[in-house]
């Protein structure tokens, strides 16, 4: 199935039942009281997040998403039927905007989450609620109400732990495929991934704990990708929700210094969004085994005194994976703890204090 991260769609919950005008009848007393009985109510549309999914490609089939109305109430005060809900399955990581003020409705971060889209529409009364002393046969009564309309635009955002940003050709895709059971697309020609690909890096270690990171590879980046150069802009979104940022430079490239790769990479992610270039980052040089040592280390330096944290690796060879996993493993862990200390603790009720409080 083709790769889509960006689509719009229109959903429409159910209109509410009807409520109906009534009357109980009897052999020779045609009206003996009102039983008009309540619409139902209309269906509304959910979203719910599942992993089973990676694409937004299966909602372009179709124009409108529409729950099913509520049934018109009947006699003897019978409720109709309430509409059933429409429940549309997303790929975790999906944000859903309002199309038509650019408004968040919501985003799906976990497996079965759901999000509410549009409200199903009101049911209406039947002509028993009319009833008074004064006004014993009453024939009104409150049709359903439409359901909720709306224009959606949806947005699909990897959620992975690392994310790999780099030029055409840095070797993302062959260290993505040397450290996950991922394949992705390997060629020697630029712009060989056109869609973002996700693997999972498991390390080894004691068998009763999982330890394990997700990492994507997108589309490599050129200079102007914060600018709708290239396929850099289409894809920079899906690294806002990374943890780390590894920044994967080609030190063979006799065109590019490594310092210069580095800087224009980070220019376009702060360009594209300040957030995402104040994310955690790891540099690593990548293609070791085709220059000189004494050239990586001066270029390894270089890169260390202007503040970075650098490793070295050869995706080809393997020479350093082990020490690259490890390390990103740290970060991430390192990166969710703090995110869990921003979390405003559960407040813990001291038991004395309760017992001691004037409404306990």
């Amino acid at each position: 199935m083709k790769f889509l991260d960006s689509i719009e769609i229109k959903v429409k919950a159910g209109r509410g039942g009807d409520g109906v005008v009534s009357f109980m009848r009897s052999k020779g007393k045609p009206k003996l009281g009102p039983d008009g009985g309540d619409g139902g109510t209309g269906g509304s549309v959910l979203m719910v997040g599942t992993h089973r999914l990676n694409t937004l490609s299966s909602l372009r089939y179709r124009a409108i998403y529409s729950a099913e109305d509520g049934v018109r109430g009947g006699s003897k005060r019978c409720r109709g039927k309430c509409g059933e809900d429409l429940i549309l399955p997303m790929p975790v990581g999906t944000v859903v905007y309002d199309d038509a003020t650019g408004e968040k409705i919501g985003e799906l971060l976990a497996e079965g989450e759901e999000l509410l889209v549009a409200i199903g529409g009101r049911h209406g009364l039947g002509n028993v609620h009319w009833v008074r002393s004064t006004h014993q046969a009453p024939e009104e009564f409150r049709p359903g109400a439409p359901g909720e309309e709306r224009d959606l635009k949806l947005e699909l955002k990897l959620l992975a732990d690392v994310g790999l940003a780099g030029f055409p050709n840095a070797g993302k895709s062959t260290l993505l495929s040397r450290v996950s059971a991922a394949r992705p697309k390997i060629a020697d020609y630029p712009f060989t991934t056109l869609v973002p690909n996700l693997g999972v890096v498991e390390l080894a270690g004691d068998d009763y704990v999982q330890r394990a990171f997700v990492m994507a590879d997108v589309p490599g980046l050129i200079e102007g990708a914060s600018e709708g150069r290239g396929l850099g802009l289409q894809f920079l979104k899906h690294l806002e929700r990374t943890s780390v940022i590894t920044y994967l430079i080609d030190v063979s490239n006799p065109e590019q210094q490594p310092a210069e790769a580095l800087r224009i990479l980070m220019d376009e992610l702060a360009n594209f969004s300040p957030e995402l270039a104040g994310k955690r980052s790891l540099v690593v040089l990548n293609k070791i085994e085709l220059v000189e040592p004494a050239d990586l280390e001066l270029q390894a330096q270089l890169l260390t005194s202007a503040g970075h944290e650098v490793l070295t690796i050869s995706a080809v060879t393997g020479q350093g994976l082990n020490n690259l996993k490890q390390r990103l493993y740290t970060l991430v862990s390192e990166e969710k703890h703090n995110q869990s200390l921003l979390v405003d603790p559960v407040p813990v009720v001291d038991m004395d204090e309760r017992t001691n409080s004037p409404h306990a």
